[in-house]
């Protein structure tokens, strides 16, 4: 006997699959998100739970306990994170059959600066926009953002391009400043393990970019988005980006690895950001390459009119002429992907 948790999937009547848990002696427990059952644990002997697993609406069956079970992936497909139809942008799946792309400055600095962000972006298909309006320091006494001003701004320019916004929030405080002009919420590397601001989040009716901490392992990152779907977040995306090292050359180490690792794990999109990963403006476009090759939804990339006299990060920034070749070999890597057969498409979940 060993417990089990039976993975459910679609709209199927759960009371059907525990009415059975009971009938081969078992006391199911379930586990609700949204109103509907998504999971039945129980302990069953092997006979039982091969019965179990062949009714209709079991997706999967994991042998242990589950700690994250409403992230866990549930069957072959990536669950969709749809963005920015609701403000007049062009929707944007994240998790589907084409790759994206978020790119834009680290800090909006000027209204010139992110027009001219903006305008590439949109100029080579893009849909989403990323800046930051509150900025996370070492010092304190470097540039932090414009706050609320930075929020408008992004809102303003954003909206002329059709572009959905994408920007970090740092306190609970902010929470509904920033669901009110951003339609993706970023919880960044510095405050995965902030549980208040986790439990905030959460509870906005807004989609989330979750960036695993530098120094996370993947069941950390994947406890931090479980904590985000108690909270009542319906629409989770991860971000590898980059994890700490003992080299100087490289900012951090991209884990390009964690991008297969989490697919057997989870079904939530998953992006790669080369930009904080590596630091170096030179290395970006081929992790990005890399990233896209090992399976990721896409990747997350700054960009800056003039980076020599950027106010952050300028080293790691991509001139907006780089852009271009970015998307087309984006596209191309991923178009080649789908061509080969995929070692995601048989994933199990780590038991």
């Amino acid at each position: 006997m060993r417990s089990r948790t039976f993975l459910i999937d679609g709209q199927v009547d759960a009371r059907a699959i525990a009415a059975e848990v009971v009938r081969a002696g078992g006391d199911p427990k379930t586990l609700e998100e949204h109103g509907r059952v998504v999971a039945v644990t129980a302990t069953l002997d092997d006979a039982s739970t091969a019965r179990v697993s062949r009714l209709p609406g079991v997706s999967r069956v994991l042998s242990a306990p589950v700690a994250w079970p409403k992230v866990a992936r549930r069957g072959p497909a990536t669950r969709l994170v749809e963005v920015g139809a609701e403000v007049g942008a062009e929707r944007v799946a994240i998790g589907g059959d084409r790759p994206v792309i978020i790119a834009g400055p680290c800090a909006v600095e000027s209204a010139e600066q992110l027009e001219a962000c903006a305008r590439a972006i949109a100029a080579c298909g893009g849909r989403l926009l990323r800046g930051g309006a509150y900025k996370p320091r070492t010092s304190p006494y470097a540039f932090a953002g414009h706050g609320v001003a930075g929020l408008r701004l992004l809102r303003e320019i954003a909206d002329r391009h059709r572009l959905a916004v994408v920007t970090e929030v740092l306190d609970p405080r902010d929470v509904d400043a920033v669901a009110e002009h951003a339609d993706v919420l970023q919880i960044g590397a510095r405050t995965m393990s902030d549980f208040a601001l986790l439990r905030a989040v959460g509870a906005v009716d807004k989609p989330v970019l979750l960036k695993r901490s530098p120094s996370a392992t993947l069941d950390e990152l994947l406890h931090a988005a479980e904590h985000l779907a108690t909270a009542g977040a319906r629409d989770i995306v991860l971000c590898e980006r980059g994890v700490r090292g003992f080299d100087p050359a490289a900012r951090n180490l991209v884990d390009v690895a964690a991008v297969p690792l989490l697919r057997m794990r989870t079904d939530l999109p998953i992006l790669v950001d080369p930009s904080h990963g590596v630091g170096v403006r030179e290395a970006v476009l081929p992790i990005a390459a890399a990233s896209i090759a090992a399976g990721a939804d896409g990747v997350m990339v700054e960009c800056h009119p003039d980076p020599g006299v950027a106010r952050s990060d300028g080293p790691q920034a991509l001139t907006l002429d780089a852009l271009p070749r970015l998307f087309a070999q984006v596209d191309a890597i991923a178009f080649a992907v789908r061509l080969a057969p995929s070692a995601a498409s048989g994933a199990i979940a780590a038991e």
